[in-house]
């Protein structure tokens, strides 16, 4: 499922936006295979909500790439268009749509017309150690519903639990690096 259309909001990057973008490719996760960590972290928000799709995901310049596909079977990536997942790294909190085919963010969203009929979405940060928001952790429904204060805090916590699994992975690329040099070294 690739959305299609035009993303001139993202043709001009700021310094910021930039370092952001450096930030989600240090991990070294977009265009990888699925693992099953966060897999599992899917599977969890999937069944807190009761929906039938929940993501992991990076944004990226001009898609999102989904780590983690919960309901979406061979689905890795969508479009960037806002409302969705690239509104929901712009907030501090979880960012909620309760009906998506009559909230003014989203209404419009290809995910909202098109044939997966988006109603619901929560999605909360994921956040790099140096600040950066990279994705979300985030759930989907073909129905407006509300969620409890408890369920959105889980989301938030389940986000944190990806962060804490970024930086592991991240220490792991940089000691295999560190290694590969003292080898090249020696030789």
């Amino acid at each position: 499922m690739r959305c299609s259309g035009t993303y001139e909001y993202l043709d001009s990057l700021g310094p910021e936006e930039q370092a952001r973008l450096d930030a989600v490719h240090r991990y070294q996760l977009v265009d990888e295979p699925v693992e099953d960590t966060y897999e599992r972290i899917a599977f969890v928000a999937a069944a807190l909500f009761d929906t039938p799709i929940a993501t992991v995901s990076l944004v990226e310049r001009h898609r999102v790439w989904l780590v983690a596909a919960y309901g979406l079977p061979g689905v890795r990536e969508v479009g960037p268009e806002p409302g969705l997942c690239g509104s929901a790294i712009a907030q501090d909190g979880v960012y909620v749509v309760n009906n998506a085919a009559t909230d003014p963010r989203t209404h419009e969203h290809p995910l909202v017309r098109g044939e997966l009929r988006l109603r619901f979405y929560a999605g909360a940060p994921i956040r790099a150690y140096d600040g950066y928001r990279l994705g979300t952790v985030n759930v989907i429904d073909s129905r407006p519903r509300e969620a409890t204060k408890q369920q959105l805090t889980a989301l938030e916590r389940l986000a944190a639990t990806v962060s804490d699994e970024l930086e592991l992975r991240l220490m792991v690329i940089r000691s295999a690096m560190a290694e590969q040099r003292m080898r090249e070294t020696v030789n």
